[in-house]
């Protein structure tokens, strides 16, 4: 019926007190496709360009050393330098310590040659290449001691990530963290013998006999590590002039044609015309053994006597007229490749981001353009490479020693524009000037020298100011003495009147100073 009420139960379900959460069933660790795992069987996948080819090529060419002497000269060439992680770090005891140990580090890590020229030969190999690698030697207690360039980059061959996923240890901020990856392997190849190496941070053990792992493996047979430095994602890197290639290839071509022009003329170089006549068959022998006889410097200074026969014909008595029409002038317009060349040159500095100074093209530079192409290139190509670099130093190859205070940087060179220099001192003048300490720095700097700071607080305060407090300073002391000398005067004299009035004047002054001061 209409009018009665429908009751409506409703049962509240509460959760338990303590809330649970059941953990997340995921993979734990990468589960990404690997391109050599399904596009090649073998367990060595070899690079997709051949490396003695591409060393051939680099070697031949007019640009591409020029390019690898750039990046391996301005990226590491300046040195290695040590800072601190944090900018205000203070140097405590534990700071210093750490800087003493990472600085006899570096300078141990090779006993062959400066540390600095390991990573000029990785960057030059790297460059030529797209990959180049570094052998890596611990101590008993697992720590990084040596590093050694691997000079013979293309007899080098490295695996796909191989099963299983391992677990690896990696310092972060003085804690361990456990990551699980598919590791490596690498190998070397020469005359029939080839030696085994694990990948950087691989914990077990292999034998380099083999490659074959292990957890008893002697000592004198345990792999040593192999950290590679590749540009890109690929397995052997990526060449980062190989849209180039073809360029290179014909620069060396019209090189070499310009060198054949020299050596043996061009072909066809002149054409002989015979007007009204015809040559001897004396001349035209005379003109074989003139060709076979003039290439190179010998013919420099040859010269060619023709003659000529009117047709047989009893009514033409006129002689016959030879004309030499020269080929060679037609044939080097572009002279001799020189603008196909040039251009080529300019796609390969293109595709390593680098301007003409650094590859020895100088001839369009003034002061104002050259400081300007310096400043781009050091920002855009060599300090991204320099931070990249010292990355991989810090996080992966001394991530071991778990530096809290310290860490490695490539130097740069300086590279400051006088003329912006000039403008930031202006301003800062204009604005009060510099503290002594700072003009003393900047200055220093300018000289390449160091020097330290003043003693005192002084020298944090800038001239134009201690000038400024020094006048009034003067002042005040001027007007007390003044002063002074009215209030002696007034006593003498019993006029207290004139003491009421000295006494408001220094009220006066001492409410002004008060008030200057805030």
């Amino acid at each position: 019926m209409s009018g009665e009420k429908r009751g409506v139960s409703v049962t509240v379900i509460k959760a338990d007190d303590e809330t649970r959460m059941e953990p997340v069933l995921k993979a734990e660790s990468s589960v990404q496709i690997d391109e050599d795992e399904k596009m090649h069987a073998n367990d060595w996948p070899e690079p997709e360009l051949p490396l003695d080819g591409l060393e051939e090529i680099v070697k031949n060419s007019s640009i591409l050393p020029q390019c690898c002497r750039a990046y391996k000269s301005n990226i590491a060439g300046y040195g290695i330098g040590i800072k601190y992680k944090e900018d205000d770090q203070e140097e405590t005891k534990e700071a210093l310590a750490e800087w003493t140990q990472l600085e006899d580090i570096l300078n141990l890590l090779t006993i062959e040659q400066d540390t600095k020229e390991v990573f000029e030969d990785i960057i030059e190999a790297r460059e030529k290449f797209g990959i180049a690698y570094c052998e890596v030697i611990r101590n008993n207690a697992g720590e990084v001691v040596q590093i050694e360039f691997v000079r013979e980059t293309t007899y080098m061959r490295k695996s796909r990530p191989l099963e299983p996923f391992v677990e690896a240890t990696y310092l972060y901020k003085g804690r361990e963290v456990k990551r699980k990856k598919r590791f490596r392997k690498y190998k070397q190849s020469i005359g029939g013998t080839t030696v085994y190496y694990k990948e950087f941070g691989d914990p077990r053990r292999m034998d380099y006999r083999d490659g074959k792992y292990g957890d008893s493996v002697p000592k004198e047979y345990q792999a040593n590590e192999i950290i590679d430095f590749a540009i890109g994602t690929d397995t052997y890197g990526e060449v980062r002039w190989i849209g180039q290639i073809l360029g290179c290839d014909g620069a060396r071509r019209a090189e070499n044609l310009n060198n054949n022009y020299f050596i043996n003329g061009r072909h066809i170089p002149l054409a002989i015309v015979v007007k009204g006549g015809t040559l001897t068959n004396d001349s035209i022998k005379h003109i074989r053994e003139y060709l076979n006889g003039v290439r190179g410097e010998k013919g420099q200074h040859s010269f060619l006597l023709l003659e000529a026969q009117n047709n047989e014909s009893d009514f033409d008595t006129k002689m016959p007229e030879v004309e030499m029409k020269d080929l060679a002038s037609i044939l080097q317009k572009d002279e001799l490749f020189q603008d196909y060349i040039d251009n080529n040159r300019r796609k390969v500095q293109s595709a390593f981001n680098l301007p003409d100074l650094y590859v020895g093209y100088t001839t369009d530079f003034n002061r104002a353009t050259a400081q300007t192409a310096m400043e781009v290139t050091e920002k855009q190509v060599f300090q991204p490479e320099r931070k990249s670099l010292a990355w991989v130093i810090n996080n992966r190859l001394l991530n071991g020693y778990n530096f809290q205070y310290v860490e490695v940087e490539f130097l740069a060179p300086d590279i400051t524009n006088p003329d912006d220099l000039y403008k930031i001192l202006t301003v800062a003048e204009k604005a009060g000037g510099l503290p002594p300490n700072k003009a003393k720095q900047v200055a220093y700097d300018a000289l390449g020298e160091t020097a330290e700071d003043y003693e005192g607080e002084w020298g944090e305060i800038p001239v134009t100011i201690q000038q400024q407090q020094a006048q009034a300073e003067a002042a005040k002391n001027n007007l007390m003495a003044q002063l002074s000398t009215q209030i002696e005067k007034a006593q003498k004299n019993d006029e207290p009147d004139s003491v009421i009035s000295v006494l408001k004047q220094v009220h006066n002054l001492l409410s002004e100073i008060k008030g200057a001061q805030e």
